[in-house]
């Protein structure tokens, strides 16, 4: 197997290993997938993805692939919500579906019917605001799909022994000869030998908690309250689909993280948390896990580069791991991209640790915080009362929705327009397109709202880099340009008048100009100035 013809490499062959190779080819890199096992992995994980994941999907065109798997999954919801009626001999009625998403912290389920749904932060999603709960397997499967369309080189079944870097590149040694390219990213997981072998500081908090999630054949499971629930010897969720069982035990660490969970396993955990003399006759399938929280010091060594669990390590509620791993992935597959294909200005490779860091620093501390309110010692449990009365508030619940959604999630690009370092909205033309058509070719974005040739003129000598477009948006009239990213973030943007501080909506006076601030000051909030500064700060300098 050995070629020179790769320009990245990436280990391991999960959602965030895809998602990064589609990235690189959008890009123009040649990469090549190197996955240890044979097929997609439809052990339980995650279920679900969250708002910023959902609008990556959406700008790549993938979220009605995405909204089929969750309309799959809610059928499974309303077939166990039925079981469940008929069992107890209750009259059958319709099954109602929240109308979002809301999740839990800590085990303590957050109502959907409290969330105030007008906030401003969960404005301008657009579809990618109806799809959330999709399996990480199905996950998986779309992404395969789109890296075979893309011309990805998925090698399934090669495992990665070691490798050696060079000035220039990097030999990686596999099962199935040697891979030479420029780049080597770590997308291998929470035990990443990418990470171990280039000596990668992994520092964090020891775990405390065996938890462990099942889908399990049941008997006498009568007892067993729906949804999560903490009792004196730990927490556990039952549902919402059939056979599905998570617990969580304050007993320490399991001994063996590798051995498969069997039936008696699982039968003797789900009795000691629920106290419920349940009968578990098959595993289907089945995972441990722990709270050990742990965050690479940096994301880049030279030419190997770090995403997903193989850069930090958490416990999995609120369901964060696998939307930051996707999260990762996107910012750093066009940064990565660009410099592959030698048009990317200096440091722009290192803004993927400044960016994507801080993110895995907070959601350990997020995980972190929901093991403290966990803990079934008398002191945590009374916080945890406290927390539960909070978190039935209106407010409580918005609050925790828009972390655990991702709503709020934003980088410090400098600039005092609002929308500057935030996810793009998903803006409607007067057309009837959206924003999100425009990105699908993972291309950066210039959008003239008010058919300014001065504004079209700064995109000039960028080519297949930049793309440029002019229309009307009638539902965002105050904004007048901005520049999107290829991950869909804004790096600029400015009003009608140039007033970049105000809010989105706010109405301008009668004198007010109907363009955009046109100087030439690079230190002017939104002026074209500043819009130069950003193009070169992202994409690099036009050619001559």
């Amino acid at each position: 197997m050995t070629t020179n013809s790769y320009d990245v490499v990436v280990v391991g062959g999960g959602p965030v290993g895809l998602m990064l190779a589609c990235e690189l080819r959008l890009g123009g890199a040649s990469v090549v997938v190197l996955e240890r096992l044979t097929e997609i992995d439809t052990t339980i994980k995650a279920g679900a993805v969250n708002t910023p994941s959902a609008e990556a999907f959406h700008r790549r065109g993938l979220l009605p692939a995405l909204a089929a798997e969750q309309e799959r999954t809610l059928r499974e919801f309303r077939e166990f919500a039925r079981q469940r009626t008929a069992a107890s001999g209750a009259p059958a009625g319709p099954v109602k579906v929240a109308p979002r998403f809301a999740g839990h912290f800590a085990g303590i389920p957050l109502s959907a019917d409290l969330l105030d749904a007008d906030d401003p932060d969960f404005a301008g999603r657009g579809p990618a605001d109806h799809v959330g709960l999709v399996p990480q397997a199905a996950v998986e499967e779309v992404l395969a799909a789109r890296a075979d369309a893309l011309g990805v080189d998925l090698r399934r079944g090669t495992e990665v022994t070691g490798f050696d870097e060079r000035a220039d590149g990097v030999t990686v040694r596999t099962s199935a000869g040697t891979v030479r390219a420029g780049w080597l990213v770590g997308c291998d997981g929470g035990r990443s030998l990418v990470r171990k072998s280039a000596g990668f500081g992994f520092p964090g908090t020891d775990p405390e908690i065996t938890g462990r999630q099942a889908l399990v054949d049941l008997e006498h499971a009568d007892g067993l309250r729906l949804g999560w629930n903490s009792t004196p010897t730990g927490i556990y969720s039952y549902g919402p689909i059939p056979g599905r069982v998570l617990t969580v035990e304050f007993d320490g660490v399991p001994q063996n993280r590798d051995a498969p969970v069997t039936a008696a396993e699982m039968q003797t955990s789900i009795r000691a948390v629920t106290g419920v003399d349940v009968t578990v006759t098959r595993v289907r399938t089945a995972t441990r896990f722990t709270d050990n929280a742990r965050q690479a010091t940096t994301y880049r060594k030279g030419r190997v580069l770090l995403a997903g669990d193989a850069a930090h390590v958490h416990s999995p509620f609120g369901g964060q791991g696998l939307n930051l791993g996707i999260g990762d992935a996107l910012n750093l597959g066009w940064k990565l991209a660009a410099t592959v294909r030698g048009d990317a200005p200096d440091g722009l490779l290192d803004t993927y640790t400044a960016e994507r860091h801080p993110l895995g620093a907070w959601v350990l501390d997020w995980t972190r915080a929901q093991i403290a309110l966990m803990r079934p010692d008398p002191r945590a449990r009374a916080l945890r009362g406290i927390v539960d009365d909070l978190m039935g508030t209106v407010t409580g619940t918005t609050y925790f929705v828009k972390k655990i959604s991702g709503v709020r999630q934003r980088y410090d690009l400098g600039g005092s327009h609002p929308l500057t370092g935030a996810s793009a909205p998903d803006l409607v033309f007067a057309d009837g397109s959206r924003l999100a058509d425009l990105l699908h070719d993972g291309r950066a974005l210039l959008l003239d709202l008010t058919d300014d040739a001065a504004l079209r003129a700064r995109a000039e000598g960028y080519g297949d880099r930049l793309r440029t477009h002019t229309a009307a948006c009638p539902d965002r009239p105050k904004l007048a340009a901005a520049l999107v990213r290829p991950d869909g973030y804004v790096a600029w943007a400015a009003d009608a008048g140039g007033d970049a501080g105000a809010a989105p909506d706010e109405p301008h006076g009668p004198d007010t100009p109907n363009d955009p601030d046109t100087s030439d000051d690079p230190d002017t909030p939104d002026g074209l100035g500043a819009l130069t500064a950003a193009l070169s700060r992202w994409l690099g300098e036009p050619a001559r």
